[in-house]
């Protein structure tokens, strides 16, 4: 048995995996939980026993094949879990991440298949992060255009908001702006704004909430100048 720790860990691991390729280092995880770097590196001593994470000295660690399957397997409770509060408890998509955080290592796989079948097996969360499927295989992740990389007059659909700064999602919900809504640029301002039309509601988004927008490049469209 694992305790929340560890599996908070190698979910740590894994998103941060998501972002950039190569090994992660013990500063980065120890920023990313806002713990010491000690110890970061006393929980990567217990998951290096255990065969979860392959470490190499001064340059990081990886998630092994087993804890790429732990990490997984609590992403798809986690994912699945914000569904189900959004879907049918009436929670704000915006405020399920924390309580996700709380239930995600405590629901049984029988629990788990009862909330996918109440759901219809759904592929994606309220943010739009992709839901591990039954086998745990690895999803395709965060491959979206940022919104900040997009000039005045594109318009573009909302895909995925990143669900790590609970502040973020909540001046986003109170904005309306969430997965499958569609954002037309206004103006991008050179001390770090982007204004956007989102319906009838004219938003300025600070450079470092815009930055955890993305969208569906499919599905934009670019201003000509």
């Amino acid at each position: 048995m694992l305790s929340d720790v560890m599996e908070d860990y190698l979910k740590v691991i894994y998103h941060l995996q998501q972002d950039r390729e190569g090994r992660i280092k013990t500063s980065e995880i120890a920023e990313y939980l806002d713990v010491t770097s000690p110890t970061v590196t006393s929980m990567i001593d217990k998951l290096e026993e255990r065969g979860l994470v392959d470490r190499e000295k001064y340059k990081g660690v990886v998630l092994s094949e087993d804890g790429e399957r732990v990490a997984l397997e609590v992403v798809r409770h986690h994912r699945l879990l914000e569904a189900y509060l959004t879907e049918r408890l009436d929670y704000d998509w915006s405020e399920v991440h924390e309580e996700a955080d709380r239930l995600e290592h405590h629901i049984s796989e029988k629990f788990e298949e009862r909330v996918v079948e109440a759901l219809g097996d759904p592929e994606v969360d309220p943010h739009g992060d992709p839901i591990p499927n039954a086998e745990l295989d690895p999803p395709v992740e965060g491959e979206g255009a940022r919104l900040t990389e997009f000039g005045e007059g594109d318009r573009v659909v909302v895909d995925r908001i990143s669900d790590q700064d609970p502040a973020v999602l909540q001046y986003l919900s109170d904005h309306s702006i969430d997965p499958g809504v569609e954002l037309e640029v206004n103006e991008v301002a050179p001390f770090g704004m982007v204004t956007v039309q989102v319906a009838n509601e004219t938003v300025s988004l600070p450079e470092r909430i815009a930055a955890h927008v993305e969208v569906d490049e499919r599905s934009t469209t670019r201003a000509t100048n």
